[in-house]
């Protein structure tokens, strides 16, 4: 099997549980809920719009990491973006919490191999620097 040697020195301090501040499964949860449900509301999204989406699920993440269910309590933030009431908001939540166990589980998942990555990377650039 193979193994990227990293340093110890290093993934022993980043990749521990709660080492460091994760915002990509919380942001990508934000948007695809809010997406699914413009969509089903049959509300047109433009480039520009998605990507003020996406910058907006980024920056409300970052306050969301490590507060169980803080990504489903961004979502009507999300929604009021494309004038979705909060009372169809609030069901987006209730379907969020209806798929917590999986929907948890990717954004760990995706938390988690992003810490190996940017340890990958952080490691990997020391080693080229120093040779």
């Amino acid at each position: 099997m193979p193994t990227l040697d990293l340093d110890e020195d290093t993934y022993s301090v980043s990749i521990p549980l709660g080492a460091t501040i994760n915002m990509g499964g919380a942001a990508i949860t934000i948007t695809v809920l809010t997406l699914a449900a413009v969509h089903t509301l049959g509300i047109q999204v433009d480039i520009a719009t998605a990507v003020l989406l996406s910058v907006v699920a980024a920056v409300s993440a970052c306050g969301a990491s490590g507060v169980a269910g803080g990504s489903l309590l961004l979502i009507p933030l999300a929604c009021n973006l494309f004038g979705i009431p909060q009372e169809i908001a609030m069901q987006v939540v209730g379907i969020g919490f209806t798929i917590g166990v999986l929907q948890d589980s990717a954004e760990t998942g995706l938390n988690s191999s992003t810490d190996v990555v940017f340890t990958a990377a952080a490691c990997l650039g020391e080693e080229r620097k120093s040779s």
